[in-house]
């Protein structure tokens, strides 16, 4: 396949503009190779590559609480409702096919990051970072029919292989992370009794607080308690 040419270049400057207000960033790029399963485009011709779109830290907190200020507060699921508001008009702009985690055909997320930066999953099942921890997200992703440069950080040693400690797992008041595996449903019972409500439920994951790898990006309190209610839906 041929590299990305200047006009691709053009193309990610201009998407990393459009996102930057809304507290978004450009969180790698995954170029296809010949013979590799590929999503379809909206004309249903195969990608030749996607983009992956994010946030860093708490960064889309304060754009998001602004648009939520709606009468019925961005409806039953508000950020992903807003990850589309905002995502969709620049993917028509830019002429690309959106993709979102919440729609079917459900896309590999997870598998593009691993492949866009290099990052592995810590025991808490959120994918780690070196230089953002657990403190970062993907918002949805830019799929095109031809190449574009780089536009993640590829990273190094994986921080849980350097952690002996591994405080996450002590921290867990639900032991919802035994056996390597996040137990969903023992944690979503803790967070309904009068524990969880007063610890996780209104500070966010005690275990996720308990990671060392890069605290200066946690959440704000609010989103905190944000994701956390998500988990009880």
């Amino acid at each position: 396949m041929t590299a990305p040419s200047a006009e691709a270049d053009k193309t990610i400057e201009t998407i990393r503009a459009a996102l930057a207000p809304h507290g978004l960033f450009l969180r790698g790029t995954v170029n296809f190779e010949t013979g590799e399963a590929v999503p379809l485009l909206a004309d249903s011709r195969p990608a030749a590559s996607v983009v992956l779109i994010g946030n860093i830290g708490g960064s889309l907190w304060q754009p998001f609480s602004a648009w939520r200020d709606l009468p019925d507060r961005g409806g039953s699921d508000p950020l992903d409702t807003w990850s589309k508001a905002v995502i969709q008009p620049i993917a028509d702009e830019c002429g690309a096919t959106a993709y979102f985690p919440s729609d079917p055909p459900w896309q590999p997320f997870q598998r593009w990051a691993m492949q866009a930066e290099g990052l592995k999953t810590s025991p808490l099942g959120i994918l780690i970072h070196p230089r953002h921890g657990l403190w970062h997200g993907y918002r949805g992703a830019f799929a095109f029919d031809r190449r574009l440069p780089e536009t993640g950080e590829r990273v190094g040693k994986h921080p849980c292989d350097a952690c002996a400690a591994k405080p996450c797992l002590a921290a867990c008041p639900a032991n919802a992370l035994a056996a390597e595996r996040f137990d969903i449903g023992l944690c979503r019972d803790h967070l309904v009794s009068d524990a969880g409500r007063s610890g996780c439920l209104s500070a966010g994951c005690l275990s996720r607080e308990a990671c060392p790898v890069a605290s200066e990006h946690r959440y704000p309190k609010e989103q905190l308690r944000f994701h956390m209610a998500a988990l009880q839906i």
